[in-house]
């Protein structure tokens, strides 16, 4: 018999999975749940889009791409990034076309990380960084971001995280599970922090097109000081629904770009050709498509942080992405268990605060991106199971 736990890799197995899963694994043994928890949009992809995939399926363009992608699609991310938030990168050597922001993510990180490097990592955030960290033989480095300071990096935590082992500054903005966002301002403090070193920044701005300030989604490449320490991180899934086409891209100065293109070679090859014939209308002409989406995205957003309100669940007004992150601490329950106890009792899937790191206990995750008949009968619910814990 073989002995597995001498044959597999420790720091995988020493990794837990994703504290997202659990509750919608558990869901999905259960009839009549209403769930606030997958973070997918529910519209479809729209129609422009699906129909120049189907067109390029049906001229047989079937056939890999490029490693970094086809040349009009890399051409019109480099126009999009200019004309959105005057960010440029050359189509040329500064952008890869990615299976999603997550190989992006992943390969970022394996190109600049080696055995033993810090990576700092604010949470709560995105379930990924850590891991991927780990795996790539780096060692996470955390920022516990407060409600207090709208769960925004400072300059001064920033300062207090830094050693001489740092490699990598992540700044997840807007942000999953917080919807916190970083201004111009913000970033302008964090890039004089870093001014005279050698630290990268791994920006992954996935929600950039979905911001409710009322200004545009800043990115970090666009502040002074910082496009040449940048690594940029978007994709496809989020502005444009197109979660299950998995495509994304990653920018940055060619010298860093060059490395990360090696490990997409060996590793992937190309990204979905298909996909990418359809993001190249995506950029070019689905500009109200994302307007009428992130519309939507506003309105239910509003409905769901005064109905966490309306309950008692104090919840801070989230500005980008399209989660809101309530408070449940006055319910005197742990994160775990108040996800735990309410979908049992009230068939309602939410997720633990503390799936994006410690500093989210307290909280838990709720997806906006729903109906609103969805989200009132969940926010229903959550409110007759908050009353019936306080008797």
């Amino acid at each position: 018999m073989i002995d597995y736990s001498k044959v597999l890799n420790k720091t995988v197995t020493d990794i837990k999975p994703s504290g997202i899963r659990k509750f919608f694994d558990i869901a999905n043994t259960m009839e009549g749940v209403i769930s606030l928890g997958v973070g997918e949009p529910d519209f479809q992809t729209p129609w422009k889009i699906r129909k120049a995939g189907i067109e390029s399926l049906e001229r047989g363009k079937t056939k890999y791409t490029s490693n970094v992608g086809l040349s009009p699609l890399l051409n019109e991310i480099s126009r999009y990034l200019e004309r959105k938030f005057s960010v440029t990168y050359s189509p040329e050597d500064e952008i890869l076309v990615t299976v999603g922001g997550s190989e992006a993510i992943d390969a970022a990180i394996r190109a600049v990380v080696s055995n033993g490097d810090e990576v700092i990592i604010p949470q709560p955030s995105y379930v990924c960084y850590e891991p991927m960290t780990r795996l790539a033989g780096g060692k996470p480095v955390i920022i516990n971001t407060m409600a207090e300071n709208d769960f925004k990096v400072t300059a001064e935590e920033l300062k207090a995280a830094i050693t001489n082992r740092t490699k990598i500054l992540i700044l997840p903005y807007p942000c999953n599970p917080t919807g916190a966002i970083m201004e111009y301002n913000d970033i302008l403090e964090l890039s004089k922090v870093l001014e005279g070193t050698n630290i990268l920044v791994l920006s992954d701005e996935i929600y950039s097109e979905l911001t409710f300030s009322g200004k545009p989604h800043t990115a970090v490449a666009s502040v002074e000081g910082m496009r040449e320490r940048t690594i940029t991180v978007n994709g496809f899934s989020k502005a444009f629904s197109m979660t299950g086409w998995r495509l994304g891209y990653a920018c940055g100065p060619k010298e860093i770009m060059s490395q990360i293109l090696k490990i997409h070679q060996y590793a992937i090859m190309c990204a979905p050709t298909t996909s990418q014939h359809a993001a190249i209308e995506a950029l070019k002409n689905c500009d109200d498509e994302v307007a009428v989406m992130l519309k939507e995205y506003n309105m239910r957003r509003r409905l769901i942080v005064k109905g966490f309100n309306k309950i008692g669940l104090e919840c801070r007004e989230p500005k980008g992405a399209f989660y809101a992150f309530p408070s449940i601490k006055s319910t005197g329950m742990t994160s775990e268990e108040f996800c735990e106890k309410l979908l049992y009792a009230k068939k309602v899937a939410v997720v633990p605060g503390t799936a994006f790191g410690e500093s989210g206990e307290g909280f838990i995750r709720a997806s906006y991106c729903y109906s609103t008949e969805h989200i009132n009968e969940a926010l229903k619910r959550i409110g007759e199971f908050v009353n019936e814990i306080k008797i």
